[in-house]
């Protein structure tokens, strides 16, 4: 992994947060103090990260060196609106650093030193201000942008003028030549390549293409953003994720005539810090939120996190070709492009939607009829390889989920049930015998034949 120490173990007690690359101590600056540096393009989406861990994390580090003066290097470039701790958090680390208790544990192991000797005398507060702060003899900033002088005026009324002094700003990395031993330090090439473009924008030069950096490791507990066949691996062959099942049986139990279920949002900070869990293999009691929403929310944030959508990329233009079949036709249609899909994305599917079904069938109470549904849920399931969805592919798109949604049983059904025998022989049968027994039908699911009345389809087809 790009940016991972090699000898960094499993067993290293922030194993989570270290094979990140995020800190690394890259040897000494001009004056002979040890560097560390920092570099935010290395911070995966908040989701994914702990920020609490990252701060004991950056404690653990520098309890290694500031017992002697230190350099702080910060690489800026690489953090946005996805990695960016929230301006709390950097309130409360900036005030964990100032504590007033210092550290217990370590104070009578390190009183011993000589250096600290002549401060036996001093409150732990001194000390705790004398390690973190006065030791650190400069903070170099590269790449400074607007938010950092905005985060900085935040933040001036807490800072003291000293500290203040020692922060100094670099608008390329050739400025660091006169201050550090700059071959020693360890620079993420993401860092490299932006400033390479600074410089030809700079020099009037058009700038080097940009590469996409190797991307990272999941952890084995991941449960975001990796695919369906690594959750798979990781869960003993079980082909339903379990943030899928969780979620469904929990809305299924306690959600199904919830008032507009799957349209609310909910707080991004309670989303992140759920998939954080959930990442982290610990457990999720959505009990304890107090809002159904999120479970719902939660179930569609893991569908548009998938590195591959759900219905696959090579299905989006069949997709589209929806609205351009009879209408006597489309469910045949729909039958057809699903018969294209990897096996384990059309167990997957087919659990999804005949929960949704379900939730249709309660749309007396939850106003969330298939058509509802399908316009909440159908960029969540494609969309395509390059760029986003245009706008007049939200049509085809959000028809071809109410198909699924509305007529769940006759285009998920073997073809002998079906009575459907335009299929091609060796379609026909393909997945039934798999499905039967991944996502067996018991009377638990409550799933029925549905009628198929010209309702609410008759209104969309008259629309197209």
């Amino acid at each position: 992994m790009a940016g991972q120490d090699p000898a960094l173990s499993a067993s290293h007690p922030f194993y989570d947060v270290a094979r990140h690359g995020i800190l690394q101590v890259a040897g000494d600056d001009r004056f002979g103090r040890r560097v560390v540096t920092f570099s935010c393009c290395r911070m995966p989406p908040s989701h994914e990260l702990d920020h609490q861990r990252l701060l004991e994390y950056l404690k653990y580090t520098l309890d290694q060196y500031v017992e002697n003066d230190y350099t702080i290097v910060y690489f800026h470039y690489g953090l946005n609106s996805r990695n960016k701790p929230s301006l709390g958090w950097l309130q409360s680390a900036y005030k964990e650093f100032d504590r007033k208790d210092g550290d217990l544990t370590v104070w009578p192991r390190l009183v011993s030193n000589s250096r600290l000797k002549r401060f036996s005398h001093l409150s732990l507060q001194k000390y705790w201000d004398y390690r973190y702060k006065k030791n650190l003899k400069a903070l170099y900033v590269v790449h400074p942008t607007s938010f950092i002088k905005v985060l900085w005026n935040i933040f001036k009324p807490l800072i003291s003028h000293k500290f203040g002094k020692k922060v100094i700003y670099f608008n390329y990395l050739s400025e660091l030549h006169e201050h550090l031993k700059y071959d020693q330090l360890i620079i993420p090439p993401e860092v490299l390549r932006y400033d390479e473009k600074l410089q030809s924008l700079h020099e009037g030069r058009m700038p080097p293409p940009t590469k996409t950096p190797p991307p990272r490791p999941p952890l084995p507990t991941q449960q975001f953003g990796v695919s369906l066949q690594y959750l798979k691996d990781k869960n003993q062959g079980e082909l339903i994720p379990p943030v899928l099942r969780f979620t469904v049986t929990y809305l299924r139990e306690k959600g199904l005539r919830t008032e507009g279920l799957f349209r609310r949002s909910a707080s991004v900070q309670t989303v992140r810090e759920i998939q954080r869990l959930y990442n982290q293999g610990k457990p999720v009691n959505f009990d304890d939120y107090g809002d159904i929403h999120i479970p719902a929310v939660i179930l569609k944030t893991f569908l548009r996190e998938l590195p591959q959508p759900l219905l696959t990329f090579q299905a989006y233009e069949q997709i589209l070709g929806i609205t351009c079949v009879e209408s006597s036709l489309r469910v045949t249609c729909c039958r057809q492009i699903l018969q294209s899909l990897p096996e384990h994305n059309y167990v997957v599917l087919r659990y999804l939607m005949g929960f949704l079904h379900t939730v249709s069938q309660e749309s007396i109470f939850n106003k969330m009829n298939s058509s509802n549904l399908a316009c909440v849920f159908g960029l969540n399931l494609v969309w395509p390889s390059q760029g986003s969805s245009s706008l007049s592919a939200l049509v085809p798109l959000n028809l071809f989920t109410e198909l699924l949604i509305e007529y769940y049983e006759k285009i998920f059904s073997a073809p002998e049930a079906s009575g459907e025998h335009s299929l091609a022989p060796q379609q026909q049968g393909s997945r039934a015998a798999p499905l039967q027994e991944a996502v067996p039908r018991t009377r638990a699911t409550g799933l029925t034949t549905p009628t198929l009345p010209p309702s609410p389809l008759t209104a969309a087809r008259r629309r197209l």
